[in-house]
C-alpha cells in the first residue's frame, strides 16, 4: 500500500533536476540556445530511448517537463515514453528471468522508441508543425505557481518540483488503492493470452500510471497468465509517471491526446508483432 510513496519520491531528483535545468535554461535563452537545440535535434529519439531504457520512470516524468518546456521534441519524448521499462526488468530479474528473455526485452523497447520517435519528428516536419521555443514561462502560466516573483533558479526550481510531486502523490494514491483492491484480480480476467485481444487490453492496461501494473505484469507473465505480446504491449505503453506529468505541464489537452494515441496504437501493434521474439 506505501509503494506509491516511495515511487513518488524517487521522482523527487528527476523533478528537480529538470526544472532547475528548464529555470537555467530561462534564465540564459536566446538565438544560442535555440541554435543549439537545432543542432542536437536530430539524435533526440537515439538519447530519449536510451535514456528511457533504465530501469525508473523518472526519466519519463522528466521528458514530459522538458516537452512540454520546449527543450525537446515530441518525437524524443515519445521514444522515452516507449522505452520506458518502469519495474518490469528488476522484477523479472528478481524472479530469475532468463537473461535473454531481459535483453531482447530491452532491444525490442529501444528500437521501438528509435523507430517511433523518428517517424514522430518526420510527420510533423511534413505537416509544418514547429518546434516551440524553449520557455519555462509557458509552465508557469499553466501551473499558476506563482515562481516568477523569485530571483534566481532554485527557488522556482523547487516551486515547481513541489507542485508536480503533489500532483503526483495525490493521483498515484489513488490508483494504489485502487490497484490494491481489485489490482491482481482484475487483471487475471482481462483475457491477456488471447491474441490479439490480449494486447489491445493489456496496452490499456500499461497505460495506468503506477508500478504496480508492472509488477503484476511480470508476474502474471512469468506464471503463464499473459502472452509475450500483451507483456510487450503493455511495457511499451507504460510511461510511469510520464503521461500525468505531460497532461498537467503541457496546456495543448489536444497534443497530449495526440501524444498518448501514438503511445497506445504503436504499443499495441508492436505488441502484437515482437511477441513472437520472446
Amino acid at each position: 500500500m506505501i509503494h506509491f510513496i516511495e515511487e513518488s519520491l524517487l521522482l523527487l531528483p528527476f523533478l528537480f533536476a529538470t526544472y532547475l535545468a528548464l529555470e537555467a535554461l530561462e534564465a540564459k535563452t536566446g538565438e544560442a540556445l535555440e541554435r543549439f537545440l537545432g543542432r542536437v535535434r536530430l539524435f533526440e529519439p537515439v538519447v530519449g530511448s536510451l535514456s528511457g531504457a533504465v530501469p525508473q520512470c523518472g526519466m519519463a516524468a522528466a521528458a514530459a517537463s522538458l516537452y512540454a518546456g520546449g527543450v525537446i521534441t515530441a518525437g524524443a519524448l515519445v521514444a522515452v515514453f516507449l522505452s520506458t521499462s518502469d519495474e518490469l526488468i528488476p522484477v523479472l530479474i528478481s524472479f530469475r528471468a532468463e537473461v535473454p528473455l531481459l535483453v531482447k526485452i530491452l532491444l525490442l523497447k529501444v528500437v521501438a522508441g528509435v523507430f517511433t520517435g523518428y517517424m514522430v519528428n518526420a510527420v510533423l516536419k511534413v505537416m509544418r508543425q514547429s518546434r516551440r521555443k524553449a520557455c519555462v514561462s509557458e509552465l508557469c502560466e499553466h501551473s499558476h505557481c506563482g515562481c516568477g516573483k523569485h530571483r534566481g533558479i532554485i527557488v522556482p526550481a523547487l516551486i515547481h518540483t513541489a507542485e508536480i510531486f503533489l500532483f503526483i502523490f495525490i493521483v498515484s494514491g489513488a490508483i494504489e488503492l485502487c490497484m490494491h483492491f481489485f489490482g491482481d484480480n482484475a487483471l487475471k480476467s482481462l483475457c491477456l493470452t488471447t491474441p490479439f485481444l490480449g494486447e489491445i487490453v493489456a496496452g490499456l492496461v500499461g497505460l495506468i500510471p503506477n508500478c504496480a501494473v508492472s509488477v503484476a505484469a511480470a508476474k502474471l507473465y512469468l506464471a503463464g497468465g499473459m502472452s509475450a505480446g500483451a507483456l510487450m504491449a503493455s511495457s511499451l505503453t507504460g510511461s510511469g509517471m510520464g503521461l500525468i506529468v505531460l497532461f498537467r505541464t503541457n496546456r495543448n489537452f489536444k497534443e497530449n491526446l495526440a501524444i498518448l494515441a501514438v503511445v497506445y496504437v504503436t504499443g499495441v501493434l508492436l505488441g502484437i508483432v515482437t511477441g513472437r521474439f520472446l
